[in-house]
């Protein structure tokens, strides 16, 4: 056994179960070796699509991602990917190859470009340990929530391996976040401070996403009211006091509650720019706390004025026991809930349908299917303009129904979290929901959805223009044609690779997606809106004061 199968057989004894990437040389062994241990490997065609297959993968299946790279180019097509991931604290290993030979053309400082994006660098250094720091890499990805790039120089991994055997290892969960102990101090503070509220408001993130039992508990012990940031959506569906996301998303009922707080809490959420509408959300007078795993995450953004380094869960069930003294009523009354089920959805705002002249409005669009396509789904945003619509006109189930990738907010990941989403949860329908500009980024991997087999509906939202950009400098006088391009048939290209498309330009062609949920669904399908572009998106005024 050499040392790259070693390694290979290792990570999955600790416990990797599925692998992503484009195989060269310097990562065939390793890559073979997973996956005669018994993981399973997709094969992407780019390597940036396959790293953010592998981070939505272990977003939404509570399992560490692995990703597998060529030296050199192989690492510099997925750092976007990549990027991605470390900035949301994803547990990934990104598997690649390295060129140590200052003279070969694959040569580049891998570790400096890794620690150049937020991920931690590791390196297998000599056989008798290759084992060993590749169970550590493991480790630090699942145990401390980080994208870790593991370099496996080419000499290394070809050597004989003699040490300890892979399948000593023993597994290791990445389902389930290290708690630690509940500060006893911080706790009856904020204990005091939440008996004191008399219009709480619980906003749950990323690290809350495990919570949501202990976190409505509580809430109805103080009579908090429900909301989340944009990548914890769905967190609190059947929660008759559940607003939906908080920041550029929100409803103006949602905002409305939410200035109206006297404490806000936020919950392994940073309240960062987009939650809090540059901070605007927070009202004076109004007592903000954090709680979360990470220190660094109570000092930045909206300052908090109470933190609590713990686990999202430990903590709430700590208030809880010192709370239990009966339901409180907060803010809630039997008016608030008829008005958050009134009012509490985009869709139920009213507005002017502006279809017309060959294009649907991207409004009654999302609408029309949000009520065709079936409730358990899983959908995935990429970045831009039209983002907002699907984020929020597309209802989901849960917090396992909707896939974020946008800590870097990169145009072009959205696809590629779609397959990866889809690979973890395969009980449910996959929607990806595009823009034109990022669908033709990640077009390669329409092969993959087709060779997948994944019943995938991709929806693009056409407007034939960086629409944000159009809408941003467009109204002060700039020339956009650097930013405005002909039209494309994105459904004969998917035509050509295999899927199924329906050209959508009213709602009556919404008959066309209904045609194919109610058949066999043998083949993927992409629905190439035509959308509306006659003005940018609600939330894009406050995404352009971020820049």
């Amino acid at each position: 056994m050499i040392v790259a199968e070693a390694v290979g057989r290792a990570l999955a004894a600790c416990g990797a179960r599925t692998a992503f990437g484009v195989i060269g040389s310097g990562n065939f062994h390793v890559t073979n070796a997973l996956v005669a241990s018994g993981a399973r490997f997709v094969a992407a065609r780019h390597e940036g699509g396959a790293a953010t297959m592998a981070d939505a993968y272990a977003r939404m299946s509570g399992q560490a991602g692995i990703v597998s790279v060529h030296q050199g180019p192989g690492l510099t097509n997925a750092m976007t990917g990549i990027t991605e991931a470390a900035k949301s604290r994803t547990p990934l290993i990104v598997l690649a190859g390295e060129a140590t030979e200052v003279q070969s053309n694959f040569h580049i400082d891998q570790a400096a470009l890794a620690t150049a994006v937020g991920a931690v660098p590791m390196r297998v250094t000599e056989p008798g340990t290759a084992v060993a720091e590749a169970a550590e890499a493991y480790r630090m990805a699942v145990a401390e929530r980080r994208t870790v790039l593991l370099n496996l120089p080419l000499d290394v991994q070809a050597a004989p391996y003699d040490g300890p055997p892979p399948s000593e290892i023993a597994p290791m969960n990445a389902g389930e976040p290290a708690s630690g102990e509940v500060p006893s101090g911080e706790i009856t503070e904020l204990a005091r401070v939440l008996a004191a509220a008399r219009r709480p408001v619980f906003i749950a993130g990323r690290g809350a996403r495990h919570a949501r039992r202990e976190l409505v508990e509580l809430a109805d012990l103080t009579g908090a009211l429900l909301a989340t940031s944009a990548v914890a959506r769905g967190l609190f569906r059947g929660s008759p006091w559940d607003l939906d996301v908080s920041g550029g998303f929100a409803t103006p009922l949602t905002a409305e509650l939410i200035r109206g707080a006297d404490l806000v809490i936020g919950w392994g959420c940073a309240l960062n720019m987009w939650t809090t509408r540059h901070g605007s959300l927070i009202s004076p007078g109004t007592k903000v706390v954090k709680v979360d795993l990470d220190p660094a995450a109570l000092k930045t953004h909206v300052p908090a004025d109470l933190g609590v380094v713990g686990d999202v869960a430990a903590v709430a069930r700590s208030l809880a026991d010192r709370l239990a003294t009966g339901p409180a009523e907060g803010c809630r009354s039997p008016e608030l809930a008829r008005r958050i089920r009134a009012e509490g959805r985009w869709r139920a705002v009213p507005y002017e349908d502006e279809s017309g002249g060959g294009r649907i409005d991207p409004r009654t669009l999302t609408i029309g299917l949000d009520d065709l396509l079936p409730r358990e789904r899983i959908v995935s945003i990429d970045s831009g303009n039209f983002m907002g619509y699907p984020s929020m006109f597309l209802d989901v189930p849960d917090e396992g129904g909707f896939c974020f990738t946008q800590a870097f907010q990169s145009v072009g990941l959205g696809l590629a979290t779609a397959i990866g989403a889809a690979v973890a949860r395969p009980d449910r329908l996959p929607v990806a929901a595009l823009g034109d500009g990022g669908a033709l980024m990640g077009l390669a991997e329409l092969e993959t959805v087709v060779r997948l087999g994944l019943p995938m509906v991709i929806v693009v939202y056409d407007d034939e223009a960086y629409g944000a950009e159009v809408h941003h400098f467009g109204p002060h006088g700039h020339p956009l044609g650097t930013v405005t391009f002909p039209p494309a048939d994105l459904a004969a290209i998917a035509r050509g690779q295999g899927l199924a498309a329906v050209t959508v330009t009213g709602p009556d062609d919404l008959a066309g997606v209904a045609e194919w949920l109610e058949g066999a669904r043998e083949r993927p399908l992409l629905v190439h809106a035509k959308v509306t572009r006659e003005h940018g998106s609600w939330w894009l005024e406050e995404a352009f004061r971020g820049h």
